[in-house]
């Protein structure tokens, strides 16, 4: 009953009470005073009157942040515990457990615990099912049960978990911990310097510098920046990245918005640390926002080669405003622009289709601009990379297998039934993909594709029209073919699918850290750049 009452309650008229602390105010003023005013007299009879006892705390905040969802997904209402989520982010320094969690159902799931820190020392590993914390149990925790896990640095907590099949207890002592923006660096070759960028926090770019640094007095005579997967971050540190590898006072990035204030342009402030030195950067469908106005900077630029996929195409930038009561909106003020300058948002939220999602610019619709060099760079998608590796692009079928948890659970079921001695000459087999392919049958899992949802929506409108019988048949047929197009996708994406369960898999065995040195020597995207770099006449002629 109370879910059903929260999403009745999920109208427009929300989004008054955000409007009206902001600078839409002063052009709608009594339109804008007419629904605050229905709205207060309606939140006021719903608490007097309402059948069941309602929390106003939350039935505001659910009610604010899906009235938000129609907009973007990057425009967010944060309340209290939210802002100190998002200060975490912003800076990559909390107290905790030290490990990515997630929250299913009725368990929190360790992801990923970071080496030396204390999930790990207390000897969690991921796949791990977290049930209760300090005897509270998680499935009846009215909240996110995440919170369990915080608290101050020094402090115990006991936790009981399921790990394949059985229950165990350990004994976690919290402490402060830091998110490094530079996870890994070091050298792939006697020449070649490998920078991970994983996140644009405020260590970004001191750390990358420092990398940078060390890389060259070790003898790099060229670097690979490894974006792939960051999602970005805080804008000024992107513009303190690119300010490495080129001159004070280059022009980086532009922001457009209605607001005059906001329409800003950013340049290098600082002294470079080398603007000569060949520099290939790696992207992939998960690099956003900042990681975008790297790439795509130094792209414009004539400055790296990037190697990879299509980046996301986050071309929207946010700013937080305090509200009352410590609460934040963090709304979406402008576009950025590249030095080209091109604007690479791939979605148009402000155009959706029939079903409400939000429209991705068509390639016929792109716009032309040009390098530094005068190359042909595009917009309206996310940054293109140089050289594309095909292996790299996510399509719909890996993206839903992803998303279903099957590659993570198969990675832990493989963990505790096979050992590696070398892990850096470690390769799945033939037979290892085919015990993959039984285990998402076993699982039970399903991937509807468009082509399905608009079978089924045809047949509900035949229903309507009492034409069923006639079509019920074929679509029975229709939808048998297109299970057997669905198996063949999943042979058809083999060697993605390898790479997604092998970086997984190797992960369990010797962290984060050792992913990366596993990929300096069978990373494909690595191997790609390597090549490039390893022909200086190949790399400049990407370059003009």
């Amino acid at each position: 009953m109370k879910n059903r009452f929260k999403r009745r309650l999920l109208i427009p008229i929300f989004a008054i009470t955000i409007l009206f602390t902001g600078t839409a105010f002063k052009s709608d003023f009594f339109e804008i005073a007419k629904q605050i005013e229905i709205f207060t007299t309606l939140f006021k009879e719903l608490n007097m009157n309402y059948v069941d006892d309602i929390n106003p705390a939350d039935l505001m905040d659910h009610a604010i942040k899906n009235m938000l969802n129609d907009l973007d997904p990057y425009t967010k209402f944060y309340n209290e515990q939210d802002v100190e989520a998002e200060r975490i982010r912003r800076t990559g320094d909390y107290t905790g457990v030290g490990a990515r969690i997630r929250t299913l159902e009725d368990k929190l799931v360790v992801i990923e615990p970071y080496k030396d820190y204390p999930a790990d020392k207390a000897g969690l590993k991921a796949g791990d099912e977290i049930i209760t914390v300090d005897g509270v149990s998680v499935s009846g925790y009215d909240g996110d049960a995440s919170d369990l896990l915080k608290g101050t640095a020094n402090s115990k907590l006991e936790v009981t978990y399921k790990r394949q099949g059985k229950t165990n207890n350990a004994t976690v002592t919290r402490s402060e911990i830091e998110i490094d923006a530079v996870p890994h660096f070091s050298m792939i070759n006697e020449e070649t310097g490998y920078i991970v960028l994983q996140k644009f926090n405020a260590k970004a770019s001191a750390q990358t510098g420092y990398a940078l640094k060390d890389l060259k007095t070790q003898g790099a005579k060229q670097i690979i920046l490894d974006l792939r997967g960051n999602p970005g971050g805080l804008l000024n540190e992107a513009v303190n990245v690119v300010n490495l590898f080129v001159p004070k006072g280059q022009l980086v990035v532009t922001t457009k918005s209605k607001v005059k204030k906001y329409n800003k342009t950013y340049y290098t402030k600082k002294e470079p640390i080398d603007t000569n030195i060949p520099v290939i950067i790696l992207i992939n469908g998960r690099s956003a926002s900042a990681s975008e106005i790297v790439s795509g900077t130094l792209q414009d630029l004539d400055r790296a080669v990037v190697v990879g996929s299509r980046s996301f195409g986050k071309g929207l930038v946010q700013r937080p405003k305090k509200l009352t009561y410590g609460t934040q909106l963090k709304v979406t003020i402008s576009r950025y622009y590249t030095p080209s300058g091109r604007c690479i948002q791939a979605l148009d939220y402000w155009n959706r289709d029939d079903n409400g999602n939000a429209v991705r610019v068509k390639q016929e619709n792109y716009n032309v601009f040009k390098t530094k060099n005068g190359r042909k760079v595009f917009d309206g998608g996310g940054v293109f990379p140089d050289e594309a590796i095909e292996v790299t692009k996510n399509t719909a079928i890996t993206d839903a297998i992803l998303n279903s948890q099957s590659i993570f659970d198969f990675a832990t079921k493989y963990y505790y039934n096979h050992k590696i001695e070398a892990i850096n000459k470690f390769k799945l087999s033939d037979a290892d993909f085919n015990a993959f392919k039984s285990y998402l049958n076993t699982t039970g899992f399903k991937f509807e594709t468009e082509t399905e949802k608009a079978l089924k929506k045809a047949l509900e409108v035949s229903k309507t029209e009492n034409l069923d019988d006639d079509i019920s048949k074929d679509y029975k047929t229709l939808l048998t073919n297109l299970d057997n197009s669905k198996a063949k996708a999943v042979e058809d994406n083999k060697k993605q699918l390898m790479n997604l369960l092998t970086d997984e898999i190797v992960k369990r065995y010797v962290y984060r850290e050792g992913l990366y040195e596993y990929y300096k020597s069978n990373n494909e995207e690595i191997k790609t750049a390597t090549q490039i770099l390893s022909n200086p006449s190949k790399y400049n002629r990407y370059l003009n």
